[in-house]
Parts: C-alpha cells; sequence; structure tokens
C-alpha cells in the first residue's frame, strides 16, 4: 500500500519534448518501477514521434486510450500549464501532478472552478510542487529519488527542499517512508495538507506522518484541527519562517502574511493545541518523528 501512485501506476508525461519534461521523464524512469510506469507523452506537434522510446501522443485523451495512463505529469510552461491540467482533468484521469512554477493564480482559480463545476473525480497534486514518490516503486516528479528508502513514515510538505530534508533525515534514522507529496507552494492549488493527512490515515502501511508547513493562508491550522478529531497515528508538524516579517512575501506565492494571519508562531500554536509535536529547528524533524514511534 502507498498513497496517490505505486507501482501499477502509468504515467503520462505532458511537455515530455522540452527540455525540462525530458530531464525528468529520464530520471524518473530510471528510478524503481519507472520503465514500466512512464507510458506515454503529449506534445500536438510531435504526435506519432517518441522520446526515448515513450510513445507521443496528440492529446491526454488519446495517450490514456492507447496506453491506460491513469496519471499525468505537467512540465508545460506557465502560460500553457493551467490549459494542460484541465486537459488530463476532461480525459478523467485519477491524478495530475503539476510541478510548473509560476502559473498566474488568475489561471488556477479557473481550473479550481471548472473542476468543481463538473466534479471531477481527478485529484490534482500542485502546481508549483516537486511531485510525489513512493520510494522503490515510482517517483513522479523532480525529487532526487537516492534519499528516499521504503519505510512507514508519510510526509507532506508545502516547501520542496524541506520534503527533502525531512525524507533524508528519517532514511539516515533507518525509518524510510511510505511516501511523500510535495504539495506546492502556491495560494490556489490542489490537495491541501488536510487531504493528504486522510490519506496517510487510511493506509495501513503508513505509521505516523511528518507535516511541513510554511507562513501564509490557514491550510495548516485546517489540518490541524483534522487531526486533533480524527487522526489515528502520531504526527510532528515544522513550519518554515518564524523569522518572516509581516506583509513580506517569502519564497512561494503563497508564503505571505496578512493582518497577523498566517505566521508561523501561530500556526505552531494551533498545532500544538492539536496534539502534533512541533519543532522550531528543521535539522530536528526525523529525531523528533522517531521519539514519538
Amino acid at each position: 500500500m502507498s498513497i496517490l501512485v505505486n507501482r501499477n501506476t502509468r504515467v503520462v508525461t505532458q511537455g515530455i519534448t522540452g527540455k525540462t519534461g525530458q530531464f525528468h521523464t529520464r530520471t524518473s524512469r530510471d528510478y524503481a518501477n519507472g520503465r514500466a510506469c512512464y507510458v506515454a507523452g503529449v506534445n500536438p506537434k510531435k504526435a506519432g514521434e517518441d522520446f526515448e522510446g515513450i510513445p507521443i501522443f496528440a492529446s491526454v485523451r488519446e495517450a490514456k486510450a492507447q496506453t491506460g495512463a491513469n496519471a499525468s505529469v505537467v512540465y508545460v510552461p506557465p502560460a500553457g500549464a493551467a490549459a494542460a491540467i484541465l486537459e488530463a482533468v476532461e480525459a478523467d484521469l485519477d491524478l495530475v501532478i503539476c510541478i510548473t512554477e509560476g502559473i498566474p493564480v488568475r489561471d488556477m482559480i479557473e481550473v479550481r472552478d471548472r473542476m468543481r463545476k463538473r466534479g471531477a473525480r481527478t485529484l490534482l497534486l500542485g502546481p508549483n510542487c516537486p511531485g510525489v514518490i513512493t520510494p522503490e516503486e515510482v517517483k513522479i516528479g523532480i525529487m532526487p529519488g537516492h534519499i528516499h528508502r521504503k519505510g512507514r513514515v508519510g510526509v507532506v510538505s508545502r516547501s520542496g527542499t524541506l520534503t527533502y530534508e525531512a525524507v533524508a533525515q528519517l532514511t539516515e534514522l533507518g525509518l524510510g517512508q511510505s511516501s511523500a507529496v510535495g504539495i506546492g507552494g502556491d495560494p490556489v492549488n490542489g490537495l491541501k495538507h488536510v487531504d493528504v493527512m486522510k490519506l496517510f490515515n487510511d493506509d495501513p502501511e503508513t505509521d505516523a506522518v511528518i507535516m511541513i508547513g510554511e507562513i501564509g493562508g490557514n491550510d495548516e491550522e485546517t489540518a490541524a484541527y483534522w487531526v486533533r478529531d480524527h487522526m489515528k497515528k502520531p504526527v510532528v508538524g515544522f513550519i518554515a519562517g518564524v523569522t518572516a516579517p509581516p506583509g513580506k512575501r517569502m519564497g512561494h506565492a503563497g508564503a505571505i502574511i496578512s493582518g497577523g494571519q498566517g505566521t508561523a508562531q501561530a500556526k505552531l500554536e494551533v498545532m500544538e493545541a492539536c496534539g502534533i509535536k512541533v519543532t522550531r529547528n528543521p535539522a530536528e524533524m526525523g529525531k523528533l518523528l522517531k521519539s514519538v514511534l
């Protein structure tokens, strides 16, 4: 078991012929079961061609019909990325993972609205995220595969680099990960912390979870209240941006404190009150998790 993806996931790369799409499709295909998992690419102008043996189709719908693809990863540049997400949603895939950074917020508001109106069952991860990995099975995204090890700890994070940091600490401690999910830092995105926590809570092969947030918005608080009322497994947490000055945007588009809302301190206090063990030192995430097992 794992959440979102496993060795049976069949992936289509949207934007497979661009430099980024080529590089990360190649590295993902070379990881674990990647050769079986990466089955198609999409580029309307290059349909009928292939990328290193991976066939390229004119549309996601066609790729799904021909190869059985059930997940897509989007490396399309910002101007066309929202349309690429919607194309995958309209093809009724199980999961769309959008790695693209810099998609206009207005475009993402339209994507979310269109998904809601059609009652889409497709799950969206991202945009502006590192993707998702189930170690030793499949990686979809830009994370370094070699730091991951199969284990029983779930990781969910708004920050890409802090995902890798938590994963590396768990691996070093011999704990490993069930799945690691980067949800991205944009203000309008797909899966939130709470959605991923629900998946980990239901996963029999996840024993505990590291939840990593950052300043801005209230996603972490929402997840913390859900954890307090429903979570059956220990959760440890970290919030990036303790020293961030109010009103200043830090890193991600969504990481902005407004009107005293969304500060790291406020988030940490809510998380602690909800029974989540928190650390203010990112170097301690792994050790703290080990202490609650």
